[in-house]
């Protein structure tokens, strides 16, 4: 079984636990997956009466699984944790007529609604899903507790793309096309190219095969800066301390990100860390995820 249809291990057991549900999106299904808590109904509010869910997205050209190690140790501290694919990624139908995350708050709100009700919950969101996030949280503020953004771009306008990434849908081979995915997840996501292991690239290969929005341009704006001048929450961030696409401007981010957001909570770095640090660095990230979502409300 070649890296293109092989499904690691660690993915099917974390997908075997979960549960699966869907709300929709135009004529399709935004498809999400569940784990902790004391179990839930849709709209019924159950889980863990002290702590309130937290919802993961993920990053572009990726799925639920861009969190797997990190979804067993949210869910042991007592969380209900939600995790869709977005739509345009992974299972998840398109927005009609949507190609980038303005599109997105709607049909994600609408379904945070139908799965929570009334509940307060905690929203996290790596790279693209981290901007997403921001312009959720903008919009449909009504629910959302705190914001923790993950190697969030959009917090300035570029020239170009910071980051020089293979194509590889044109090439024939197998190994070429390996070739080239193992260069794209070096060159953005990983610090250590040692990390990038079998079940790293299949999991990686699984995630852009299902990427169905390959023209977005929002990250390359200043669209998230904009978004969290209207976030009413605190509002975190956990960056990778090697992030490719802040390289060497580490400061500039943080002065950029507590200008933008009212309420900002601080900045974090993770060590020995690229782009995908939550992937990289698990219990760093994971120890640091939880103090955030524990920290009290200002």
């Amino acid at each position: 079984m070649d890296e293109e249809t092989r499904i690691p291990e660690a993915v099917a057991q974390l997908r075997a636990r979960a549960r699966r549900m869907t709300t929709p999106c135009g004529d399709g299904h935004i498809v999400w997956h569940q784990w902790g808590g004391a179990g839930s109904g849709a709209g019924s509010g159950a889980g863990s009466a002290e702590l309130p869910p937290v919802v993961l997205l993920h990053g572009g050209s990726g799925s639920w699984t861009h969190w797997v190690r990190n979804i067993e140790a949210l869910a042991a501290t007592g969380r209900q944790v939600w995790a869709p694919d977005l739509p345009g990624f992974g299972d998840s139908d398109a927005v009609p007529g949507g190609q980038d995350a303005d599109t997105i708050p709607e049909p994600l709100h609408q379904g945070l609604r139908w799965l929570l009700g009334q509940r307060a919950f905690d929203l996290v969101g790596f790279s693209f899903g981290g901007m997403t996030a921001g312009l959720l949280a903008a919009r449909f503020p009504e629910g959302v507790r705190r914001l923790v953004l993950v190697g969030a771009p959009a917090m300035w306008m570029r020239d170009e793309r910071p980051v020089r990434l293979l194509g590889w849908r044109h090439l024939e081979s197998g190994a070429a096309r390996e070739q080239a995915h193992r260069h794209n997840l070096q060159a953005l996501m990983l610090h250590d190219a040692q990390a990038i292991d079998d079940d790293t690239l299949a999991l990686h290969v699984q995630n852009v095969l299902r990427d169905r929005l390959p023209r977005r341009r929002l990250s390359q704006t200043d669209a998230l800066a904009q978004a969290l001048r209207r976030v009413a929450c605190p509002v975190h961030a956990i960056y990778g301390r090697h992030d490719m696409l802040y390289q060497g401007r580490q400061a500039e981010l943080e002065l950029a990100l507590s200008r933008s957001a009212p309420r900002f909570a601080g900045l974090h770095w993770i060590e020995d860390a690229g782009h995908w640090v939550q992937y990289e660095q698990p219990a760093r990230f994971d120890a640091m995820l939880v103090a955030c979502l524990d920290a009290p409300l200002p």
